[in-house]
Formats: C-alpha cells, sequence, structure tokens
C-alpha cells in the first residue's frame, strides 16, 4: 500500500519515454506524482505518442529531440526542472543537459541510455549492441530506402514486447503497448555522434542519478552497470523485481526513489 501526501515542495517533473513509446506510458507515475501535489509534464517525442509528425519525416535525431528542446526553451531562467529519461531517453535528456545545464536540478537516468563526456555515443552503442541477446522475434524493419539498403525503421512486435520488456509487467499494459507502440527510427551512429556532443562545463555540471533495474531483459544489469562505471552519475540507487517498464511493474517503488531524489537535489 502507498500513502499520498500533498507535496511540502512542489516539484516539477519532466518525463521521457524510451523507443517506440510515448507520453502514455508514463501514466502511472503522472497520477502518483500529481496526487502528492507535483507538477508533471510528460512529453511525447517526434513521430511518438501522439505527435503527428510521420516516423519517415523525423529522419535525424535532433528532430527526434525537438519536442524536449521547445520545451526546454520554454521555462523561465529561473525554474528548474527534474528531468526523468527511460531507456532511449537518456540521449534526449543528455542533450537537454548540455544545452540547459542551469534549468536541470538533477537528471534521472532509468535504465537510461547515458552517454556522458567520458563515454561517447558510438562506443555506447556498440556496446548495447553486443548486450543483446536473441533475435527481435516478431518485430518487423522497414526498408524505405531499398532492399539493398540498411533498414529504416523498427516496429517491436507485441512477443518482443511481452517477453523482452513487460514480461513482469501487468498483461493490460503488455496489451496497451501493442495498441500503442510506433515504429523508431533507425539513427545512424554518425547522425548521433553529430548531435550528441557533451562538455564537462555544461553537460558536466548536472547532477545525475542512475537507476537499476535488475531483471531488464532490453538493458540488461551488465549493461546498465557498465555505463555507470564508464560515466559515473552521482548516485545508484537499484529497483529490484523490475523488467525494463518498470513504471508499468513497480510505479510506487519508482515513485518513491523520484521523491527521494528530488529530496535530495531540488
Amino acid at each position: 500500500m502507498i500513502f499520498l501526501f500533498q507535496a511540502t515542495n512542489a516539484e516539477h517533473f519532466v518525463l521521457i519515454h524510451g523507443s517506440g513509446h510515448g507520453a502514455w506510458c508514463w501514466y502511472k507515475l503522472v497520477a502518483l506524482l500529481r496526487s502528492s501535489g507535483h507538477d508533471v509534464a510528460a512529453l511525447d517525442m517526434a513521430a511518438s505518442g501522439i505527435n503527428l509528425q510521420h516516423v519517415l519525416d523525423v529522419p535525424t535525431i535532433s528532430n527526434y529531440f525537438r519536442p524536449l528542446m521547445d520545451f526546454m526553451g520554454s521555462i523561465p531562467t529561473r525554474e528548474k526542472v527534474i528531468l526523468v529519461a527511460h531507456s532511449s531517453g537518456g540521449l534526449a535528456v543528455s542533450l537537454a543537459m548540455e544545452r540547459f545545464p542551469d534549468k536541470i536540478s538533477v537528471s534521472v537516468f532509468v535504465t537510461a541510455l547515458m552517454p556522458g563526456t567520458s563515454l561517447n555515443i558510438s562506443t555506447l552503442s556498440q556496446e548495447f549492441l553486443r548486450s543483446q541477446q536473441g533475435s527481435l522475434m516478431d518485430s518487423r524493419y522497414s526498408y524505405d530506402n531499398g532492399a539493398n539498403k540498411p533498414p529504416t525503421t523498427l516496429m517491436l512486435g507485441p512477443k518482443y514486447l511481452s517477453v523482452n520488456m513487460y514480461q513482469l509487467s501487468p498483461i493490460q499494459d503488455w496489451s496497451l503497448a501493442t495498441t500503442l507502440v510506433r515504429p523508431v527510427y533507425l539513427y545512424t551512429e554518425e547522425d548521433m555522434s553529430r548531435a550528441l556532443v557533451l562538455s564537462s562545463k555544461k553537460y558536466g555540471s548536472v547532477s545525475r542519478v542512475y537507476i537499476i533495474t535488475d531483471e531488464d531483459k532490453v538493458a540488461r544489469k551488465e549493461l546498465q552497470q557498465w555505463m555507470i562505471r564508464q560515466n559515473p552519475p552521482d548516485e545508484v540507487v537499484e529497483i529490484k523485481g523490475s523488467d525494463h517498464m518498470v513504471m508499468m511493474s513497480m510505479p510506487n517503488e519508482l515513485f518513491d526513489v523520484l521523491l527521494l531524489i528530488a529530496q535530495n537535489y531540488s
């Protein structure tokens, strides 16, 4: 059982989803945070959730990140937010840290990709690919530039979602995901490296907390620990018994951790 108390110091949380997902995947956490008196913005990246752009109209990762950059630009100068990234959302949050360091009190990487000044996106991408076990099952590639060219997008299949991402989540949440996931654009390493240039002066000035999910089959615990060693955050917290979709499988535990982080870093 979880008891909700009105927050004495309301914080502004900004939630960033991972690949193929959208703001919808945070619905449980949004309810918990708002019920306790906090402001919450769950954003859709380009061609995600209910964002109206088509995936093929977002051919660079900078285009994909634009909703977060526009949102951060709209925040008044003296205001600060808590950025919460899930999965590949860590890339968007890392760029926001570089561009808007004075508007962020802390960035929270929830089983998220975490590049940094000592861990470039090329090395991180290669390690992520090496860590993947098994096939993509019923997921489907599209080849919009021709059958002899690299694939352009990937659509995560229902079975893949069930076995690898939602295996410890309520079946209703898996069912929701099967109706709402959208294709993922497969950005090149060159494109990502061009967009994600991070500096110690800006990115490095923002506090970071990493949340490990120990039953994750997408970003396996070994990969999460490797990122932490390569690019040490200020703090590491582990949520035991969670799959990749911790906001679905263990929302109360994630909520509790985020409140503690807000208290310590705001």
